[in-house]
């Protein structure tokens, strides 16, 4: 399988389908980083409604910051339609970001429906409709997006996950290249071999910018700079105070400046504040208030 390929953990393979019967976990070492891997089971047509142990596999999904489903590259637009509606059906919503709508329930005054763009899928009637549907008939809603009454339904049920996901598409050692130059054309997709180990890299980089990760290296004052343990945080969580919180709590309370070298500065090095945005590969010393 993908999880003995791009970790040392076994996990068994057969030639027929669903081998994986329970959640196996393993590490990717990838640019200074450990990335948890977990294997889950194959998911059944029926799995959000619990057949084949698929709530409990669907609902270990949603608690992780990226999904890849692995498709046979002889049947894939099958297999992946159906992964994608159970995942639905539970609540996931795969390369998507959350709807720009505002719900707010109210004790009295009815629904005070607000837009500040034009509404094209939908009708106040139909906004009227949804809500009487879930027996909400004092609320505050703000559209920011032509939305539609799919869009609605999420933002009323508040309890949707938003994942990227990357479609990893195996056995290209069984298909032409003309079939092969198609697959690649797919958004958020990768092909690969496992059985060869084709493409790994690639896979292994669209991993690390799928899941928007940056390194940042830590300098002590008067020593050389530790390119061995890189701190690796989130690019859209990437402050100085965020990097500070990385390494442990209380290093906030008595921060005084950082200095920074690297792309994120005008100058090597800088002198900066808690609020400093840093990026992929920058250098940091933190001094403290003595």
């Amino acid at each position: 399988t993908l999880l003995n390929v791009l970790t040392n953990t076994f996990s068994e393979v057969a030639s027929y389908e669903f081998t994986t019967l329970t959640c196996i976990p393993g590490v990717i070492q990838y640019k200074g980083a450990k990335i948890q891997l977990l294997d889950l089971p194959g998911i059944i047509e029926g799995a959000k409604d619990g057949k084949g142990r698929g709530r409990q596999v669907i609902s270990t999904a949603r608690t992780c910051n990226l999904i890849m489903i692995v498709l046979d590259c002889l049947k894939p637009l099958t297999h992946k339609k159906l992964i994608e509606k159970e995942l639905e059906g539970f609540g996931i919503r795969l390369n998507k970001r959350p709807p720009a709508i505002t719900f707010k329930k109210k004790e009295r005054g009815g629904l005070s429906i607000m837009s500040t763009v034009p509404l094209t899928q939908m009708t106040e009637e139909l906004v009227r409709a949804i809500c009487k549907e879930y027996k909400i008939s004092n609320a505050d809603i703000h559209f920011r997006c032509d939305a539609t009454p799919d869009d609605l339904i999420d933002a009323i049920e508040g309890n949707r996950v938003y994942i990227p996901c990357l479609y990893v598409m195996n056995k290209i050692d069984q298909i032409t290249i003309e079939e092969l130059d198609l697959i690649d054309r797919m958004p958020n997709a990768c092909p690969i071999s496992a059985h060869h180990r084709w493409n790994i890299d690639s896979l292994l980089d669209k991993i690390w910018v799928m899941l928007n990760l940056i390194r940042v290296y830590t300098k002590p004052k008067g020593q050389l700079t530790d390119f061995s343990e890189p701190v690796v945080i989130r690019a859209d969580r990437a402050t100085v105070a965020d990097f500070c919180n990385r390494i442990h709590k209380s290093i906030l309370a008595q921060y005084k400046y950082a200095w920074v070298w690297g792309v994120s500065v005008k100058h090597n090095p800088q002198k900066v504040g808690k609020e400093h945005q840093l990026q992929d590969e920058d250098i940091v010393q933190i001094v403290k208030n003595i």
